[in-house]
């Protein structure tokens, strides 16, 4: 039990952090939009990933730098094109904001920019592959409690940030505020776009 806590709180405290998953997971909740399907695309993609890195895989992705090149800029171009979005959506008329008048994507495309927004960072390989899967390292022969707790964490996060984002929507119903979250998206995209190109 103390290595699933153990887990669970490293895992908890690595997705806190605001960033462009996290982003796109509160937007869909606001909106009431595929909230379920995105929540679990996103938790059981960190199950997968952690699971790669508790088992090991996370000194091959060391010996391998060309995929930490591969995914910054990969991921970089991603985040531009995903902010200059949402600059776009700030900047059109008060109507085309409102939430009930909102183009709805599809499932499919929905769960696209969700999962690109998630594999084509490669802060995510960093804390979930490499970060956990060395700090697992500290319990030999239970990395199966340290994965389950560090997963169980991101199931929970996602899912309390997609529903409770629900709570956010009569803010949401003045066009204001969606122009207002649209600029932030767009300022965190771009922000993250240009540490991977500076890193």
């Amino acid at each position: 039990m103390a290595v699933f806590s153990y887990g669970f709180l490293v895992g908890l405290s690595l997705i806190l952090a605001i960033g462009s998953q996290n982003a796109f997971v509160l937007k869909q909740g606001i909106r009431g939009r595929h909230v379920f399907w995105v929540c679990l695309s996103c938790a059981v993609s960190d199950a997968l990933l952690i699971a790669i890195g508790v088992s090991g895989f996370y000194v091959l992705i060391k010996e391998m730098p060309w995929i930490d090149t591969l995914s910054r800029y990969g991921g970089a171009a991603f985040l531009f094109w995903y902010g200059w979005r949402s600059l776009m959506a700030a900047l059109k008329t008060s109507a085309s904001l409102l939430p009930s008048e909102k183009e709805e994507a599809s499932l499919i495309r929905t769960l696209g920019i969700c999962l690109a927004l998630t594999f084509l960072n490669p802060h995510v390989y960093l804390d979930t592959v490499v970060l956990l899967g060395s700090v697992s390292t500290k319990f030999p022969g239970e990395s199966f409690p340290f994965w389950a707790g560090a997963a169980t964490a991101s199931f929970l996060f996602f899912f309390m940030l997609g529903y409770g984002a629900a709570f956010l929507r009569p803010v949401f119903e003045k066009p204001r505020s969606w122009k207002i979250l649209e600029c932030i998206i767009w300022i965190v995209m771009w922000a993250i776009a240009l540490r991977l190109i500076i890193e």
